[in-house]
């Protein structure tokens, strides 16, 4: 047998699970098509502007508003054409033929700002979409391209893992990824799996254990066998899942978009109408063209594209300076619908750093608390392992001295061994420490371990000359603001949040109870998550889930609105969100569900106002004679009118009145 399996491996430290980490692919701005047209429509604009407002020639500045209209409006017109074969006629198209008409009745200047902004426009949405393909193809790149492959004769070959069969024994070292799902052989470790069930501890795994690919071991060596191709491993399946509900998750339009097909083909057939029934009646041809044109421009949709956008991108401008990047406009508009919440554990709920919460001397013991954690501390300084760095920030919170250790020892899955003050002192899981013992300390221990663990703690035994002396709890603590945020979230859903996470029952009912969260889903993988949205959804609900891992980018793409939460969250999870939380302050997602909702209101309150402008000086036009220059200045007041009534949604005053809001 390879020798590797009992060599004393180097630790694993924060830099070398750095280093095992994915790469990063990231789609830059410029190498999409649709952003350099945009970028280049909106510097020409932007130049031509100048140039008029300072008195230059129409020979200097007309030629670029022409550019303008060319580079940003030939995607959008050859877009709308491709409609029109499928019989269909969108708002693109028709802001293109209105940016047209403007342009032919002297307007050029209005007719090239509809191009910028619709151009944009469709360079967000490019860029958004392809961040998200980034993503989920860099989630393939957490399962190592290559493993250590054992032959019947130990000899060690290695081998792309795409290429690897059920059935085939790998060698996973100290540290580095595992390449596919199996079950250990042989050997003693402890996995880092959060970016597949979200635990915030590394797990203990020993012969007959389940792994999974993509997966970071710690400080043993493991022999794994296959038992999934790579096409069926728990990674690929979350790909498919994220790229299946990315897929099939039905776009929420904005309100304007709902009745895009309506009001174009009604505004087309109106304005042809207003040209040819006076020219049938014997008008002459440049009167019937003027007044058509003048219907064309007082009857665009700009007041009320603008009585959309502009609550939602001052929420959204609002939420970012408030730590909640909300990624577009239908997001911030999707966030006031939501009913349902479900929230996840681990970095979520709870912070996502294991600390020690109890610290329990044996008695007989003569150790105090803190000489318990000194003692403790002393043994795991050394040690890389997640539970020993608690324990030393502990003692360290509470200024002990931690004394000096000799013969330092670790056991992957057992625990460490030290020499503390000349005593042997070990420090472990306490099944694997006491091992059957039914001495009176050992009992003692034993039910004071079981006591610590239905509260959903870890816990650590500490052993000093083979005697227990105590027991250390360790768990993820609950964010302070975590109960606060339930309290808002029902308030405004009408619902309680439910917790789905990966973690065990035990710890996950102890962590909702303390958050005031009645409806508990545990030990879930990231399909059970996506079952349990899916659920929600065909009830009719329309779910808000609030996550930070891989494993919640499944449910995450399938719920009706999905959060991240950005200081610790995977790359998948934040690309997949619809928005993040950039500073962690979990009160931010019941603000934000209220700010959403003062949002929709002030879009209702500008759709009524564009509608009354847009009605009145069409009335106007066709039953009168509307003069060009007070169509433009009416068409123009109104969309000034409704995008400062938008805009009021960029005071600080209504980021405290949608906390004010949630908090009821």
């Amino acid at each position: 047998m390879p020798s590797t399996l009992t060599e004393r491996p180097a630790p694993v430290t924060a830099a070398t699970a750095r280093a095992a980490a994915a790469p990063k692919r990231r789609t830059r701005v410029l190498a999409l098509a649709e952003a350099r047209w945009a970028g280049a429509s909106l510097v020409l604009f932007l130049i031509a502007l100048s140039l008029q407002l300072t008195g230059a020639p129409a020979g200097a500045w007309g030629p670029l508003y022409a550019l303008t209209y060319l580079t940003g409006g030939w995607e959008p017109a050859w877009a709308g054409v491709k409609a029109l074969k499928d019989k269909t006629l969108d708002v693109d198209l028709l802001m293109v033929v209105a940016a047209i008409g403007a342009a032919s009745i002297g307007q050029v200047m209005d007719g090239a700002l509809l191009i910028v902004i619709f151009a944009t426009s469709g360079a967000l949405e490019a860029l958004a979409t392809a961040r998200t393909q980034d993503a989920v193809r860099g989630l393939l790149d957490l399962a190592p391209a290559t493993a250590t492959r054992l032959g019947d004769d130990g000899r060690e070959e290695t081998v792309d893992t795409a290429g690897l069969a059920v059935g085939d024994t790998l060698l996973i070292r100290p540290g580095e990824r595992i390449g596919a799902d199996g079950r250990v052989l042989a050997g003693a470790s402890e996995v880092d799996q959060a970016t597949i069930t979200g635990e915030p501890l590394p797990v203990a795994k020993q012969t007959g254990d389940e792994v999974f690919a993509g997966t970071l071991n710690g400080t043993g060596a493991l022999r794994v066998e296959v038992e999934r191709d790579a096409a069926d491993s728990v990674i690929a399946r979350i790909v498919a899942m994220v790229e299946e509900a990315s897929g099939t998750k039905a776009p929420t339009q904005l309100f304007i978009e709902k009745v895009e097909q309506r009001y174009s083909l009604g505004m087309v057939a109106a304005t042809l109408a207003v040209f040819a029934i006076p020219l049938g009646f014997g008008a002459d041809l440049t009167s019937s063209l003027l007044r058509a044109m003048t219907f064309m421009i007082v009857a665009s949709p700009c007041a009320v594209v603008l009585a959309t956008m502009p609550p939602l991108l001052s929420a959204i401008a609002n939420a970012g300076r408030h730590g909640v990047l909300v990624k577009s406009a239908v997001v911030m508009e999707r966030l006031g619908q939501v009913d349902t919440v479900a929230l996840d554990k681990t970095g979520t709920l709870t912070e996502g750093t294991p600390r020690v919460t109890d610290i329990r001397p044996l008695a007989g013991s003569d150790l105090s608390e803190d000489a318990l954690l000194a003692l403790t501390a002393a043994a795991e300084h050394p040690s890389e392992h997640p539970l020993a760095r608690a324990v030393v920030d502990a003692a360290r919170t509470r200024g002990l001295d931690i004394p000096e250790v000799r013969d330092f020892d670790s056991a992957p899955g057992t625990g460490v061994t030290a020499t503390v003050d000349g005593a042997a002192v070990a420090v472990g899981a306490p099944a694997r420490l006491l091992d059957g013992a039914t001495d009176a300390h050992s009992a003692e221990a034993a039910a004071l371990a079981e006591e610590l663990e239905n509260d959903g703690r870890t816990t650590v035994l500490v052993a000093r000359e083979g005697v227990p002396v105590g027991i250390l709890g360790v768990a993820d603590r609950l964010r302070p603001d975590a109960a606060a945020t339930v309290t808002a979230l029902k308030a405004l859903t009408g619902t309680a949040p439910m917790l789905v996470t990966g973690d065990n029952p035990r710890a996950a009912a102890r962590l909702a109870a303390e958050a005031g969260i009645g409806d508990v889903r545990a030990g879930l993988l990231p399909q059970d998550k996506v079952a349990a949205v899916r659920e929600q959804e065909s009830a009719g609900r329309r779910t808000l889930v609030v996550g930070d891992g891989v494993n919640d980018a499944p449910a995450l793409a399938a719920a009706h609105t999905g959060i991240a939460m950005g200081r610790a969250g995977s790359d998948l999870a934040l690309e997949t969100a619809d928005a993040v939380i950039v500073r962690d302050e979990l009160a931010t997602v019941p603000k934000v569900i209220a700010l959403s909702r003062a949002a929709r209101r002030l879009v209702v309150q500008n759709l009524v106002i564009a509608g009354v402008f847009i009605t009145g000086l069409v009335v106007w036009d066709l039953v009168a004679s509307l003069p060009l220059p007070l169509g433009v200045l009416g068409h123009e007041g109104s969309t000034v009118i409704v995008g400062l009534n938008g805009l009021r949604l960029l005071r600080d005053a209504a980021w405290q009145r949608a906390g004010a809001g949630a908090v009821r």
